[in-house]
């Protein structure tokens, strides 16, 4: 009932509703414009399908969440957030509608990398500022329901944009104007998404900048060594560092296997000659690992809370371990589906259980730059796994020997983390000298350049004693003596 409650005060919010429609039409382009991308990049006749181009083109999608993420924030606490969102959906309206004239136009798949980059590039910054306006048309109790619903439902409708863009390709004929259908309809999307950004007032959305800022360079400095602090600090507390590591060598198999079910969808499986052939299969093993992520968000809260996170993902790590051997063995389209359900378990459970761990076991003063290397990391594997796939997988997708390694490290990855992987996190007093020291003393101060502690780091003052009767000779302790 307070959950109904809160979302019918929510949806009474008028700024919220329009921060909402933002978000949802934005990211419903960006369904549609990644899957453009992945139609023209992975299953087009005019691609090569190989297991290098595949990691090519994963670079070029995920590098922007890997290198531009973390630097993001600096950017957007000087810039008003209403002509961000402006801007950046005209900008890549305009950057989609050139890339899909480029594509009609049988244009070089160099410029197009790079246009696609600047695009992701463009959204990351998008995503970033759509997080940082919320708290500024809700807040007090409803910001958490509203934390918990705006950013699960503008994912839910990049899901949504994706297969109506798949479906489009489909009905679409073969050709150019397949890999430009999706692109064309994500531009129009972006456009709609920048009018209703204009709606909103000059200052609504912040950020209220009060006297002279920082140049960019120094909060940039000051950004890089909180993260290296922040990775200090991780470490010295052990259980989210070894989480953290544990999901970006889970995200590393995982990408493994997500390139080759692309090159098993469009070389093995499908039909090469037939393009409709390889998208939908892949359509159908994309649909499989959905469902194990359903599954993964139904069984995690009560298999963690029961049996402990720790013991959580080491099953969800001998899952994968099944799943991978599974194919080892015999690879159809039947075992292939039964592997991507187990396998979506196994990653978004792991997840789930990981999240918990690092909000959890970190203090909150450095919760932010944990989810900041979280963020990295988890991309950063994944490109790396596809750099691996381009090298140990042939264009078929498919090998015994890679399918059993796979297996044979999920396995060894749970035993080490079942078996030694720490359970509680260390407190303060026994982390190696000098990390908390750092995280409790600020930047130098911008006029003196001394060291100003933080209000965390500031001892209360005592407070004075009051003397009693005995000490001062009178009944009232403190009260004076009348004049005469």
């Amino acid at each position: 009932m307070r959950v109904a409650e809160d979302l019918r005060t929510l949806l009474g919010l008028r700024e919220l509703r329009r921060l909402f429609a933002v978000r949802m039409v934005s990211q419903s382009g960006d369904g549609m414009f990644q899957v453009g991308l992945a139609t023209l990049f992975f299953f087009s006749p005019e691609s090569q399908g190989t297991a290098a181009s595949i990691a090519v083109a994963f670079a070029v999608l995920l590098a922007p969440f890997t290198l531009v993420g973390p630097w993001a924030g600096v950017l957007l606490d000087r810039w008003r957030r209403r002509r961000v969102l402006v801007v950046s959906n005209l900008l890549r309206a305009v950057l989609a509608v050139t890339v899909a004239v480029i594509v009609l136009g049988d244009g070089a798949p160099a410029s197009v990398y790079v246009l696609a980059l600047c695009t992701l590039s463009v959204n990351r910054f998008l995503l970033a500022t759509l997080s940082a306006s919320l708290p500024r048309v809700v807040d007090g109790p409803l910001l958490l329901t509203a934390n918990a619903i705006v950013p699960t439902l503008g994912a839910g409708a990049a899901g949504v944009g994706g297969v109506l863009g798949l479906l489009l390709g489909l009905a679409v004929p073969a050709g150019a104007g397949r890999d430009a259908a999706s692109l064309g309809a994500a531009a129009l999307l972006f456009a709609v998404a920048a009018v209703l950004a204009l709606g909103f007032p000059t200052g609504l959305l912040g950020p209220d900048v009060r006297g002279p800022r920082a140049p960019v360079r120094r909060q940039l400095g000051e950004l890089g060594r909180g993260l290296v602090e922040g990775a200090h600090a991780l470490v010295a507390l052990r259980t989210p560092a070894q989480a953290l590591l544990v999901m970006a060598a889970h995200r590393f198999l995982f990408g493994v296997m997500f390139v080759s079910s692309i090159l098993v969808s469009r070389n093995l499986l499908g039909d090469d000659a037939a393009e409709s052939t390889g998208l939908g299969t892949f359509a159908l093993v994309l649909g499989a690992t959905a469902v194990g992520f359903a599954a993964a968000v139904v069984l995690s809260p009560v298999l963690a809370a029961r049996y402990g996170s720790q013991a959580w993902v080491t099953v969800c790590l001998l899952l994968g371990c099944v799943s991978q051997a599974l194919l080892a063995v015999h690879l159809d389209l039947v075992t292939m589906l039964v592997g991507a359900v187990g396998l979506g378990l196994s990653a978004q459970g792991a997840k789930i259980a990981v999240d918990t761990v690092v909000q959890r076991d970190t203090p909150d003063r450095i919760r932010g730059r944990a989810f900041a290397l979280y963020d990295v990391l988890y991309n950063a594997a994944f490109v790396g796994a596809a750099a691996v796939a381009a090298l140990v997988l042939p264009d078929t997708g498919y090998s015994v020997s890679a399918f059993a390694s796979l297996a044979v490290a999920y396995a060894v990855l749970a035993v080490v983390y079942g078996r030694w992987g720490a359970r509680t996190p260390r407190t303060a007093s026994t982390w190696p000298a000098g990390i908390l020291g750092n995280l409790r003393v600020s930047a130098r101060s911008r006029r003196g350049g001394r060291n100003v502690p933080t209000p965390a780091s500031r001892r209360p003052r005592r407070r004075r004693r009051t003397p009693g009767p005995r000490e001062t000779g009178r009944p009232g302790g403190n009260a004076r003596p009348p004049r005469r």
